[in-house]
């Protein structure tokens, strides 16, 4: 799958007020609590122009974790209503927790791995991705062999793999134990759960980028446009936190599959790679396979000098 960019021709900037170090929430209890209701609404058009299908109740919506048992079953049939009233697909949301004793990891063996891009496809499916930008969380790079730069590789090949000279690097989300992407979210919308899944609460991003700035593998993605799915392709098996259809003007990124992994399940991308270059696991089993790779395999990292610490693993036989 070729990697389009992650801008449309003719999308038009987004310009937000910077909130500093305070929530988004306090913010607008502040404005809403001065000015009433109704110039309220008036207040906050700016903020919510980007986002044509996001109501004032979705707008204002608590941060994840402030919410309850009994929030989460309003929301979560706020959502499948909106998916069957926009995409006229039956979803049902989900909010699987963390396993206990669980840490997540991923390994690539980079000498299996031929870049047929059958795992890119399979996230675009499983994710719910915008059909027309074809996007997927998961980058393939086509490197020259003898280095692990990935500004001498290619996302946008589309000959016969693989090619002589050639091998095949796949990029994703890194899950990383330092991850920078957290530490620079002026609105705490995208934090580590314990399992070591960085996730994002969508509804309280504000699109402000940092996250994606401060990435540096590239992995996240900016929503330009509400994301456009036939009924018969959306995955109506969805994660709040996870797979669920993102709404447009919020960062998203690959979280492992949470909605599968969390229930004992494999990632998509592993299940659709043809030939088992994927490995994933419990980091704190000694009985993993991951463990085992990690021991036994000498396991590299991309840019381990800035100190992120991923958790997503390559090797070569």
């Amino acid at each position: 799958m070729s990697d389009p960019a992650n801008t449309p021709e003719k999308a038009e900037k987004i310009s937000l007020p910077i909130i500093g170090e305070v929530s988004r929430r306090t913010v607008l209890k502040g404005i809403g609590a001065t000015l009433g209701l109704g110039a309220f609404a008036a207040a906050i058009a700016p903020l919510t122009q980007f986002k044509d299908q996001t109501s004032l109740n979705e707008f204002l919506q608590q941060h994840y974790k402030e919410l309850d048992d009994e929030d989460k079953k309003q929301i979560f049939a706020r959502l499948e209503e909106e998916a069957r009233e926009n995409y006229g697909a039956d979803v049902k949301i989900r909010d699987p927790k963390p396993i206990p004793g669980v840490r997540y990891g991923y390994a690539i063996n980079l000498s299996l791995c031929n870049g047929n891009g059958k795992c890119a496809e399979a996230c675009h499916r499983e994710n719910n991705h915008d059909r027309a930008v074809n996007q997927s969380y998961i980058r393939i790079f086509e490197m020259p062999k003898g280095t692990s730069d990935m500004e001498q590789g290619s996302t946008t090949y589309d000959h016969a793999v693989p090619q002589p000279d050639k091998y095949y690097l796949p990029v994703q989300c890194f899950q990383c134990e330092n991850p920078p992407c957290v530490e620079v979210c002026p609105v705490e919308a995208t934090w580590q759960e314990a399992d070591g899944i960085v996730v994002v609460d969508y509804n309280w991003c504000i699109g402000c980028r940092y996250c994606q700035a401060a990435c540096p593998y590239h992995a996240r993605r900016f929503n330009w446009r509400a994301p456009e799915i036939p009924a018969e392709e959306v995955n109506p098996d969805q994660g709040y936190l996870s797979n669920r259809i993102r709404p447009q003007g919020v960062v998203e990124k690959c979280h492992f599959c949470m909605h599968r992994t969390r229930e004992g399940k494999l990632p998509a991308c592993l299940e659709a790679c043809p030939t088992g270059a994927r490995i994933f696991g419990n980091l704190l089993d000694p009985n993993s396979e991951i463990s085992w790779v990690l021991k036994n395999k000498r396991c590299f990292v991309l840019k381990e000098e800035l100190g992120a610490k991923p958790t997503l693993y390559y090797f070569f036989n």
